[in-house]
């Protein structure tokens, strides 16, 4: 029987693009793990975490400083038992975490995505854009895991307006409890660090252009309020989908990176479907049927809606389909 060689091509081609994602990806890992110069030059976000194995020093700090740690000192505490290990070691590690989001992301595409330049570079410096675009869509039915942008850059927590507006307050009491559970047990751990943390929160200046940062030159206050719209809007309308976006928009300085972040978009686009995170949005396993109802249409006339079985999650009839909404 004659086979399409460009079928067999196409099929060939997806079995591998796993496996060749990997490759390149542990490519890097190997080199930071052997201490290969420049993979492990001491001006990476990662150098600022792996420099927190002396405490979070925050002083007169600024966005874009090598070596400056931004975060909150719960986030140090966390990672506390990977920087005790040499910095190679934590380079080699902490580029290894990035796969497991990137994979689940981008399945498939997981190696087109990672070549694109704001994800590879994401990649390259240890960033938590990957993260923060797997907490935009598994916190929907996981609120407790907006911890981690709440504890990180704040702003980027703007998600919990989704549970807001549509009064799901049992899911936004888990993120806001989850989240002052770790400050207090925090706090109790290292009172001076977050008094020191806060201060900065307080003084916060904007980057400066100059010494190679490049920056959307669009100010937070400008661009939260538009998040929050943003995510407001999706809630009342059911497109889940404008949490990575709103999540990016909200950042406290969009770098060159940040892109990454959009990343989440993928799961709910034609080119997603057969993503892991696409699966999980369905409240199924890959491989496994969706499990969907259908509720009537509302009295004000509006399209029926289907909603996942992840709670929390719904979109408009026909996002089933792979195309986002709106």
């Amino acid at each position: 029987m004659h086979v399409d060689s460009t079928f067999t091509a196409r099929v060939a081609a997806a079995r591998l693009a796993v496996p060749a994602c990997l490759v390149v990806a542990g490519v890097l890992v190997a080199a930071r793990l052997l201490d290969v110069y420049p993979w492990t030059a001491p001006a990476y976000d990662a150098w600022a975490y792996w420099l927190t194995r002396d405490g979070p020093l925050y002083g007169e700090l600024h966005q874009g400083d090598t070596g400056a740690y931004l975060y909150s000192p719960a986030f140090a505490q966390a990672i506390a038992p990977l920087v005790a290990l040499p910095w190679p070691v934590f380079a080699g590690l902490w580029t290894a975490l990035q796969l497991p989001p990137l994979l689940w992301l981008g399945g498939r595409l997981a190696l087109p995505v990672l070549l694109l330049p704001p994800v590879a570079l994401s990649v390259l410096l240890g960033q938590l854009d990957l993260a923060f675009a797997v907490v935009a869509i598994v916190g929907l039915r996981w609120p407790a895991i907006w911890a981690l942008p709440l504890l990180t850059k704040v702003t980027p927590g703007v998600g919990l307006v989704w549970f807001l507006v549509r009064r799901e307050w049992r899911p936004l009491a888990i993120a806001v409890g989850a989240t002052g559970v770790i400050v207090v047990v925090s706090f109790t751990v290292d009172p001076g660090a977050w008094r020191d943390w806060l201060a900065l929160l307080w003084r916060r200046e904007a980057p400066s252009f100059g010494g190679g940062l490049v920056f959307l030159p669009v100010p937070l206050w400008v661009r939260l309020p538009a998040a929050v719209m943003l995510v407001a809007w999706g809630a009342r309308t059911d497109r889940p989908w404008v949490l990575p976006a709103g999540v990016w928009l909200a950042l406290p300085t969009i770098w060159i990176n940040s892109p990454a972040i959009l990343v989440g978009l993928l799961p709910f686009a034609a080119a997603g479907e057969a993503t892991p995170a696409r699966a999980w949005l369905r409240g199924a396993r890959p491989g496994a049927a969706a499990t969907r109802r259908a509720p009537p249409p509302s009295s004000l006339g509006r399209p029926a809606v289907v909603t996942m079985a992840a709670p929390g999650i719904t979109s408009a009839a026909g996002a089933g389909d792979g195309q986002a909404q709106g």
